[in-house]
């Protein structure tokens, strides 16, 4: 009884530990615990919107199929895609956004990265600086939520994390023949990754790593500096394949009007 009594004290005492190491490492997905500030170099995440808008009416059909009786379709970001009114904008306006920032994301050299830091004060993006950002940005969820994920562990405030990222954006050419795509384009991920080298001569292949899903381009990464400058990808993020097909299909992009970036026709620091 005792050896019992004694086995059950120790069980509960290392599931304690556990609870506690779990709770401590929550927001950082690796070795580290999540501080602001706290991280190795960025990756910039360009994302091809008219992609995201696909993705969002592959939902919408998939729910339908589900409702009827076909349980086999689901759509992984359903939930999130629900809340986000600002996709109308993005995907049903007038301005043809093509690559937008998606983020700029801090990461660890070995092993992940940290998400959700713990900072001193309110993680909350003023309404005048959203709607900076919604020209390269074009959701006022997304513009909130890259902050509350990401922003808080750049160790900066909201105004100079944005700041940040749209340097890092405004730094990267888009190559011409993506910048009006007024039709479905089948190609390679490499040769995707070939176009951004040829226009950014200072990048090289294990700098920018390209993102798929549902065998549509998703996003084009570049690893950076904390200075935002080109830099190698970690080891382990060279060693991830991130796109499992041989070509992808890019969606047209949507609306018109306004610059070929999904922007104003000449970019600029606005913050």
């Amino acid at each position: 009884m005792v050896t019992g009594i004694r086995h059950l004290q120790r069980a509960c005492l290392a599931f304690g530990f556990a609870w506690l190491a779990m709770i401590d490492g929550a927001h950082a997905q690796g070795d580290r615990s999540a501080r602001p500030g706290d991280f190795d170099y960025y990756v910039l995440t360009l994302n091809w919107s008219p992609t995201y808008c696909a993705s969002r009416e592959d939902g919408a059909n998939d729910r339908g199929r589900a409702r009827n009786g076909d349980d086999g379709y689901r759509f992984s970001d359903d939930r999130r895609n629900r809340r986000d009114s600002g996709a109308e904008q993005q995907c049903n306006g007038t301005r043809p956004y093509a690559f937008i920032l998606h983020g700029l994301w801090p990461q660890y050299e070995r092993r992940g990265w940290p998400e959700s830091c713990r900072t001193d004060y309110r993680p909350w993006v003023p309404n005048e600086l959203i709607d900076r950002m919604l020209d390269i940005m074009p959701s006022r969820q997304l513009v909130i939520h890259e902050y509350k994920k990401h922003g808080t562990c750049s160790g900066m405030d909201p105004r100079g994390y944005f700041a940040a990222a749209r340097k890092a954006y405004n730094s990267i050419r888009i190559p011409d023949e993506f910048q009006d795509l007024t039709k479905p384009l089948r190609v390679g991920p490499d040769e995707v990754r070939r176009a951004f080298l040829d226009v950014n001569r200072n990048l090289t292949p294990d700098m920018v790593q390209i993102v798929c899903s549902r065998n549509r381009l998703q996003e084009v990464r570049i690893c950076m500096t904390k200075d935002l400058q080109p830099r190698l990808c970690s080891e382990g993020d060279r060693s991830r394949r991130l796109c499992n097909y041989d070509t992808v299909t890019m969606p047209p992009i949507r609306g018109g009007g306004f610059g070929p970036q999904g922007g104003p026709t000449q970019r600029g620091d606005r913050l």
